[in-house]
């Protein structure tokens, strides 16, 4: 499964992005999916997860109430929507797939990265 991350950028404190993770393929809708972040020095850390139906949804609780994981099987693509951006969400955002009916909040469960998109948020 290759995953192709985009909508990453610059915004202000208080604003939003979008980021996308489209999975070209006829069989995305077996994946549970899951975003994660990393700054530099870090370990990548969790931030939100659907499963494959989209039915089953975690977050991290330093986002919840401002993101919003989405997918569209029809599509081939998830989405998070990140609302109220502070500038501690800057990082490098990267999606990842599993198969398996449920998401997972471990890194280490996943089978699939993508490329990250970076987001910038300033104070």
């Amino acid at each position: 499964v290759q995953l192709q991350a985009s909508g990453g950028g610059l915004v202000q404190a208080g604003g939003s992005l979008r980021l996308s993770c489209a999975a070209p393929g006829r069989t995305f809708s077996d994946y549970s999916m899951g975003w994660f972040r990393q700054t530099p020095g870090k370990e990548r850390e969790f931030v939100a997860t659907i499963n494959w139906s989209g039915f089953n949804i975690d977050y991290a609780d330093s986002v919840k109430g401002r993101f919003t994981i989405s997918r569209d099987n029809a599509k081939n693509t998830v989405y998070l929507q990140m609302n109220g951006l502070k500038p501690e969400d800057t990082a490098v955002y990267y999606c990842a797939a599993r198969l398996a009916d449920w998401g997972s909040t471990s890194l280490y469960d996943y089978n699939y990265w993508g490329r990250g998109t970076l987001v910038t948020v300033s104070s």
